[in-house]
């Protein structure tokens, strides 16, 4: 009787064991696999600590400010955009995250330190810019799928937010050339304001062409909240970026927001036209849609990730993007493009 009771203690201990190794397992495959990639971009709507920063118009979030910013609101909003940034993820976090609309380098360590994102060994990669009320670009990146190389701002015209350029190796094989952008709103009228966008378009195109020049077959992703669609001037004439086309031709950007353009989905719902825009969108060179090694594409367009608890019910039942200062998330949804890796 004593050697039956050790044999099923013996057994009990054997099966703990394997689920508490099979638990490590999962939570290690989780943030570490290798056979996906996954580029995030996310505006995240006044991303702002309640800390006042010289030089910048930043009084609205302050705790004596228009806003009634407070720490509490504050770390909600790290929480939020955590929570979505880490669903997004799915089974594993992303390996690239583009953002716009934050305030500075403090946020966001907050962001990567302060939430189950700390997992991903996240690496910045932000400078403050030229905008007066500190709104920035930045980039996320996980040091252990991403072997970031260097960077340089971008300035399209005086007192504007910058655009970032990263370069860096994914999965120790492609060498990726990415911009971060967030091209003028069209606050104060779409024709009004088109004029700066065109600039942005306009300076990115170069930059663009640079890269082509030294390898007409670069890895170029372009990703950002380009305050335009697709079809519009600065997008389509400008920056020149093309629907897919079955055969892809050198030194050629493809738009891969397209899709839900055309489909009338958007990242981003106007209150003023009571329609969604496609402005949050992802655009590749020729070679990211037709390589066959490396990183592959999945599917060859942008997701949009929208779930109910990101957003709330109008009067008229419709489904939309639970702002910030309402407790919410972001005025706009965050967009991404997933790679398998061969």
């Amino acid at each position: 009787m004593k050697n039956y009771i050790y044999v099923l203690l013996l057994l009990f201990i054997f099966n703990i064991s394997c689920i508490h190794n099979n638990t490590d397992t999962y939570a290690q495959q989780k943030f570490n696999q290798k056979n996906n990639f996954k580029i995030v971009f996310y505006n995240v709507e006044n991303l702002f600590d309640t800390i006042d920063e010289p030089g910048k118009d930043d009084t609205d979030f302050l705790p004596d400010g228009g806003k009634k910013w407070d720490t509490k609101k504050y770390f909600q909003k790290i929480k939020n955009i955590s929570d979505v940034l880490i669903d997004i993820g799915n089974e594993e976090l992303p390996e690239i995250i583009g953002l716009c609309e934050v305030e500075n380098k403090e946020v966001l360590k907050d962001l990567i330190n302060r939430s189950e994102l700390k997992k991903g060994n996240y690496g910045i990669v932000h400078k403050d810019g030229h905008d007066p009320r500190g709104i920035e670009v930045a980039l996320l990146y996980r040091k252990d799928e991403f072997n970031y190389i260097t960077y340089k701002t971008i300035k399209p015209y005086n007192k504007t937010r910058d655009i970032l350029y990263v370069k860096g190796v994914a999965d120790k094989k492609d060498t990726l050339h990415i911009f971060v952008n967030h091209w003028k709103s069209r606050m104060g009228g779409q024709k009004e304001t088109e004029e700066k966008r065109m600039r942005f378009a306009d300076v990115l195109r170069k930059n663009v062409d640079s890269l082509f020049k030294i390898n007409k077959n670069a890895n170029i992703i372009i990703i950002g909240d380009l305050n335009d669609n697709p079809n519009n001037k600065s997008v389509a004439d400008v920056l020149k970026a093309q629907k897919i086309s079955d055969k892809t031709k050198p030194e050629t950007l493809y738009n891969l927001s397209y899709s839900n353009f055309e489909n009338k989905k958007g990242s981003y719902y106007s209150y003023y036209y009571k329609e969604w825009d496609m402005f949050d969108q992802i655009i590749v060179s020729n070679n990211i849609i037709s390589k066959k090694t490396g990183l592959i594409l999945s599917e060859k367009k942008e997701n949009i990730f929208k779930k109910d608890w990101m957003l709330y019910k109008n009067k008229s039942g419709e489904m939309l993007p639970d702002r910030t200062f309402y407790g919410g998330y972001s005025d706009h949804l965050p967009v991404y493009i997933n790679f398998s890796v061969n």
